[in-house]
Formats: structure tokens, C-alpha cells, sequence
């Protein structure tokens, strides 16, 4: 039985709930038992990296229910710490049999420098070419193009923009083009860290170093590019948007639509359907629905962030609203926030920073559980105002002596009374 060919490029959120059905609908083109395999080489420098295996493996268990095996090509050659050459191969001959291989987080400099000199290129293109289903995301989906974006030394460590070789699977695609995951990045706030943390900036300073013919494939963050080989097509899945830049314009693909294999191998010069327009690479023009890059906006944050911020709102405003039943299922959908996202392997500090909203709330509901979430004035209330009448008749009556006695018992309890014009008014105080 042929294997289907199709490639993946997922722009991040690959090992979390909202790429689950993505990774599910792709695994039931294969026979079973489906034989897939983590190629943990991007991580392989982290310290974490076991962790980062066991993650994955959690992941496709319980959430695409199939088991998948790790390559374990952390390093493949490597000065300082050299690589065990039988480790080496039944790792190669792993992916080599396998019919869905998946690679994601890390660095793609660190990738590159692996793969150089090793059969990791061709296996993945001859997968591509006789059967098998390679899906590469986050750092991984930076290899496949023809060029690649240093974004750690860029990003991190401040290097100059500069354009590394790809695998260039994509080549053998007969696709000239640098992917850049991430695009609809938001992690920065009020600094750019669209297309893979560059920036606009240094996203026009990558394209100006680009060849004439090489354009850029843009996947926004939890989205993915499904090119469908056999079917010489490929579709928009997820959250977001796909973005094909051509210099000046870009066109941007929401998830749902598709286009042709033959448009993304010539954009420049046919449109989505394939069709010629015309027009010659190099031009920027794609067609009349293209739009200016400087009216791209900044993609919305997504995954476990936005939980934790949504969460925290209805948090905040259960709150507010003494709704003690509303605060509660705001703590509970975060928790369970937290355990859908437990095998996401991006590098972010969402996980940080839910964790720490979820304390806060519990510290609240703490705090609420010992003063009461109701209004302290809801529940005192009607025996001040009872209070309160018996406050006039002794005044109507001149009894000021009990007056004196009523007013004292309420500055020990906190409770502040003003005669004014418009008549007896009074507010809780901390009791003296």
C-alpha cells in the first residue's frame, strides 16, 4: 500500500490541544499501526531535552492516540561530545521507516549544523517523493525552505540578519521559498515580534539578501500549510492565517482556504488557482488581492496565554459581581487550561505566567472565603438601618444620652454615620 505524500509546516503551538485535530485528520491517511517518530534533533543542545521527548510522547498518546518512537539524534556529530555512530543509525533508519515524522521545537542553526554531511535531507525528500507523511514545526518548519533565519543569534543574542542554507525541502517541491513560523507573533507587546521575533525592520533587511526568484512562506502561530503532494494542493488549517510574501505585497490565506501546488512554486508570477498572470518574478505583484505589507497587523495572542488572560477576566469580574460560583469555574477552566496544555514544547513563558495567575486567584478566593464575597454592607445592612431608626426617636425625643451611646457602638463596629441635608447617610470603616 502507497503512503500518502504530504508535507506540514506548522507556525507553533505544534504539541498543544489547538493542533490536535490537524495532527489526527493526518495520521488517519496511514495504515495502521501508524508507524511515526519524533526527530528530536532542534532540542538536542537543551538540557531539557528528555523532558521535551517525554512531552511529545504524552502528547501523541493521549491526544492523537497513537504511540510515536524519538529518533533520539540529539547530536549527530558534534567535537566536544561526540555522538555514538550506532545511536546515529537506528535513529536515521528510524525515520527512514517511518511513515510520520514530526519535528519541532529548538533551534534551527544548531539543526542545520547537525544535519550537515548526514542523510537527514535525503530521507525527508525521499519520504516527500515515494510516501510518508513529514510534518515540521517552529524551528524545524525554519529548515525547510532553500534559506534560513538565525533567529536565536539574531534575536537573543543580537547578531547582524543574515541567511543561513536550508535543507531546502521545499526545493524538491520545486518551492523557492524561506519559511518563516511565527509570524503573527505578539509575545513583545509594545516592541515587534512578528515573523519570528524579527520584526518588520529585520524581516525587509532578510528579504533584501534573499535571491530574486526566493520569496517568504509566512505561518502564523497554532496554524498550519497542509501541501498535499498527491492532490497538488495545499490548504490553511488552525488558528490563523498563511501568508505569501513577494517583496512589496503579500497574500494572506485564512484557515479553510487552499490553493494550488503550482501557484506556491510560482507565485510571482500565477495566482492561487495556478493561472498565469503575467507578470515576472522579482516584481512583488501577485495579484488584485494583494495587499501592502505595512497593512499587516500583529496576530492576536494565542494558547495557553490567552487562557490565562481569559480566565483572569472572568476571574476579576466574577469578582466584582459576588459571584463566588463564577470565580470558582474561572480557577477550574484554567486549571484544566494547564493540564490540555501540559505536552506543549514551545519555548514561552505562558506556562510561567498561567501558573502564576492561577495562584493569584486562588489567593483571592482565599482571601474572599475569609471576608466573605458578598457586600460586608448587603449583609449589616438591615440591622444598621434598624439601628438607625431607633437612632431618630431618641434624637426626636432628645434622649441624647442613648444617641451618644448608638453613635459609639457604631464607630467600634466601623460603621461611619453622617447627618447631612438630604438625610442620614453611612459607610463601613475599619472598626477602631
Amino acid at each position: 500500500m502507497s503512503l500518502p505524500r504530504v508535507l506540514t509546516i506548522m507556525g507553533s503551538g505544534e504539541t498543544s490541544p489547538t493542533m490536535v485535530s490537524i495532527h489526527r485528520r493526518l495520521v488517519a491517511r496511514l495504515p495502521e499501526p501508524v508507524r511515526a517518530i519524533v526527530l528530536d534533533t532542534p532540542y538536542g543542545f537543551q538540557e531539557n531535552a528528555p523532558e521535551l521527548a517525554a512531552r511529545a510522547v504524552d502528547y501523541f498518546r493521549t491526544s492523537v492516540n497513537i504511540e510515536i518512537a524519538i529518533a533520539g539524534l540529539l547530536r549527530l556529530h558534534d567535537t566536544h561530545l561526540p555522538a555514538d555512530p550506532l545511536t546515529v543509525e537506528r535513529g536515521l533508519r528510524a525515520v527512514e521507516e517511518s511513515g510520520y515524522v514530526f519535528s519541532g521545537p529548538g533551534s534551527p542553526t544548531y539543526a542545520l549544523r547537525q544535519w550537515a554531511g548526514t542523510p537527514v535531507r535525503d530521507i525527508i525528500s525521499d519520504k516527500l517523493r515515494t510516501g510518508g507523511i513529514v510534518t515540521f514545526a517552529s524551528a524545524a518548519a525554519l529548515t525547510l525552505g532553500r534559506v534560513t533565519v538565525p533567529v536565536y543569534e539574531i534575536y537573543k543574542v543580537g547578531a547582524d540578519v543574515a541567511r543561513l542554507d536550508g535543507l531546502d525541502i521545499l526545493g524538491a517541491l520545486g518551492i523557492d521559498a524561506a519559511v518563516i513560523p511565527h509570524w503573527d507573533n505578539a509575545e513583545g507587546g509594545h516592541h515587534d515580534t512578528r515573523f519570528c521575533y524579527l520584526g518588520a525592520t529585520r524581516l525587509a533587511i532578510f528579504e533584501s539578501i534573499l535571491d530574486d526568484t526566493t520569496w517568504v512562506l509566512g505561518v502564523d502561530e497554532h496554524t498550519a500549510l497542509v501541501i498535499d503532494i498527491d492532490a497538488g494542493e495545499a490548504s490553511v488549517a488552525g488558528n490563523g492565517t498563511v501568508t505569501v510574501k513577494c517583496r512589496d505585497h503579500t497574500r494572506v490565506f485564512p484557515s479553510g482556504e487552499s490553493m494550488t501546488l503550482d501557484y506556491l512554486r510560482d507565485p510571482w508570477t500565477s495566482d492561487a488557482k495556478g493561472a498565469s498572470t503575467g507578470r515576472t518574478p522579482g516584481s512583488g505583484a501577485v495579484g488584485s488581492v494583494m495587499v501592502e505589507t505595512g497593512t499587516v497587523e500583529a496576530g492576536s495572542r494565542a494558547g495557553l496565554g490567552a487562557e490565562a488572560d481569559r480566565a483572569r477576566a472572568e476571574f476579576d469580574a466574577a469578582i466584582a459581581a459576588r459571584d463566588s460560583a463564577g470565580a470558582l469555574r474561572a480557577c477550574l477552566a484554567l486549571e484544566q487550561a494547564l493540564h490540555d496544555w501540559s505536552g506543549d514544547t514551545t519555548q514561552s513563558d505562558d506556562r510561567d505566567r498561567a501558573r502564576s495567575a492561577l495562584r493569584s486567584m486562588i489567593t483571592a478566593l482565599g482571601n474572599a472565603a475569609a471576608g466573605g464575597v458578598r457586600d460586608p454592607r448587603e449583609v449589616v445592612g438591615p440591622f444598621v438601618e434598624s439601628m438607625l431608626e431607633v437612632r431618630r426617636i431618641v434624637r426626636a425625643e432628645k434622649r441624647y444620652d442613648l444617641s451618644d451611646v448608638i453613635r459609639d457602638a457604631f464607630t467600634a463596629l466601623g460603621v461611619e454615620v453622617r447627618d447631612t441635608a438630604g438625610g442620614v447617610e453611612w459607610e463601613l470603616r475599619a472598626p477602631e
